[in-house]
């Protein structure tokens, strides 16, 4: 006996139509579920964010356990109740104010040791000699002149912990020769800068050798007339 195709007809459609519906109902919890775990993610993320929070209290407040703060205000809650009083609805110190003494301990810490740098800076300055003075001594110790790029390389080779410029340098010369404490000459085109008392010791040396040297010339001359 074969069977009616409209009858299986019928039947392929009520599969069908069950088979969408079927469908579109896990479609729907699928979207019902993905909403209630995404709203449960944010209330994960705002419980993490608070539990950081309430860590960050708790070791201001000296790291003391949650029992031990709540034990005050439970305490005094009882004679309250006892006496017919409303309790008072104790507020904890903010993060802000918890933070403030220490931030303020620490600004002021710093304040003071920039002051003691600035002084330790100051002493240090005062107990180094001046750049003339050194520009000075370093002439004085030289035989022969010296130009300001010299003059600036010594001095930042002698003294590495202080910043030495030769244009600093070469004004400085300069100044010193207006002060007639330095003698200025030029050869070619280099500026050569001499301590005073150098330039007074070659000077008196040269002095010392022009009669001498008279004096040979003298000899020489007398030696040839009485020989003719």
């Amino acid at each position: 006996m074969t069977d009616n195709p409209v009858t299986i007809t019928s039947v392929t459609s009520q599969y069908a139509t069950q088979v969408a519906q079927d469908l579109e109902l896990n479609t729907k919890e699928q979207e019902r579920i993905g909403a209630e775990l995404s709203a449960l993610q944010a209330q994960l993320r705002i419980l993490q964010d608070d539990q950081s929070v309430l860590h960050s209290m708790q070791k201001t407040l000296g790291s003391r356990p949650a029992s031990v703060l709540s034990t005050p205000e439970s305490s005094t809650s009882l004679p309250q109740q006892a006496s017919g009083k409303n309790p008072t609805t104790r507020r904890a110190p903010s993060k802000t104010a918890a933070k403030a003494p220490s931030a303020k301990k620490t600004t002021a810490q710093a304040k003071r040791e920039k002051a003691q740098g600035a002084e330790l800076k100051a002493a240090t300055a005062s107990a180094q000699p001046t750049l003339i003075a050194l520009i000075r001594t370093h002439l004085d110790q030289q035989k022969e002149p010296r130009s300001a790029a010299e003059v600036t390389s010594a001095l930042a080779e002698a003294h590495p912990q202080r910043t030495i410029k030769s244009t600093v340098v070469r004004t400085t010369l300069e100044n010193l020769v207006a002060k007639s404490q330095a003698h200025r000459s030029k050869q070619g085109a280099s500026v050569l800068y001499t301590s005073v008392a150098v330039q007074a010791g070659t000077q008196k040396a040269s002095a010392a050798v022009l009669p001498q040297t008279e004096k040979d010339s003298s000899k020489r001359e007398k030696a040839g007339a009485v020989s003719s």
